[in-house]
């Protein structure tokens, strides 16, 4: 959704935004303010995680808890529950079933079942995205909202083809929110990877990128079996690599189909009179490139 001015976009009786950018530089906090505010947050992430991922989680959940005796005849007569308690702003359910490839004894998972589980994350994000018509509908249909903030996941760059004009999600969200690229600096960028060096945690990668990534940090670590690989030091490494691969997709997404903000300005915003003065700006530079 491009606007042919600020003020069309200011008048609009209903506001649709789909936020994009980078794990971890503010994406959610700001869907959170803009909810505060009545506007409908739909979480990409929670979204993947409860409809898409929910019973493979569980699934997981319950394969753990069978390896305890104790459990696993709880289980086999139906005496507990096992789920998964996910929410918008914890969703660990939905990491440690991606889980980390890598030595067994260290935490990880053998490669070949962390690629089924990406794939499977990849479909799932793919639906996802896709939903978002229907819950712009939804929101306003059953609970009145007008206003509607799509929060995605960090990945998004990597289930969508550029190159491709009738590429399904795009068509689907740009169809029907106008996206935002929510843009850090490299101050962020470092800070992030500080970060997740402290606490590294699965993240989404496209399949070859993977495969090209794997191999990169086993040829570069003198590593020659899957299972000798230490699954948090891939993970960091990784996710630094992943990182500056996806940085010029999220420019490119922006600079073909949508708006740009910067971060910093971003965790300023108070209400969504201050996000409104904010889209002008970004739909006026736009217009003037």
């Amino acid at each position: 959704m491009i606007f042919n001015s600020p003020d069309e976009f200011l008048n609009a009786p209903r506001k649709c935004i789909t936020a994009f950018g980078m794990s971890g530089v503010g994406k959610t906090h700001f869907a959170n303010k803009l909810r505060d505010q009545n506007w409908f947050h739909y979480s990409v992430d929670y979204r993947i995680g409860t409809r898409y991922m929910g019973e493979h989680i569980v699934d997981n959940f319950k394969q753990c808890a069978m390896k305890d005796p104790f459990l696993a005849n709880l289980l086999r007569t139906d005496s507990i529950y096992i789920g998964s308690n996910i929410t918008f702003n914890n969703l660990s359910p939905l990491s440690t079933y991606l889980g980390k490839p890598g030595n067994p004894e260290l935490g990880g998972i053998p490669f070949d079942e962390y690629k089924r589980r990406q794939a499977q994350h990849r479909v799932a994000e793919i639906s996802a995205m896709l939903d978002t018509p229907y819950f712009i509908d939804r929101a306003k249909r059953i609970y009145g909202y007008e206003h509607f903030i799509a929060d995605s996941s960090g990945s998004f760059c990597e289930v969508i083809d550029l190159d491709d004009p009738q590429d399904p999600v795009l068509e689907a969200v740009t169809s029907s929110s106008a996206l935002l690229y929510i843009r850090g600096t490299e101050e962020d960028e470092e800070k992030l990877i500080a970060r997740f060096k402290k606490a590294p945690k699965p993240i989404y990668y496209a399949p070859q990128l993977l495969d090209q990534k794997w191999e990169q940090f086993k040829r570069e670590n003198n590593i020659a079996h899957d299972q000798d690989v230490d699954p948090d030091a891939f993970m960091v490494w990784g996710f630094a690599s992943a990182l500056r691969h996806r940085l010029p997709l999220y420019q490119q997404i922006a600079d073909q189909h949508g708006y740009v903000i910067e971060a910093a300005d971003l965790a300023t915003m108070r209400d969504p009179a201050d996000f409104d003065a904010m889209m002008a700006k970004a739909i006026t530079r736009r217009n003037k490139a």
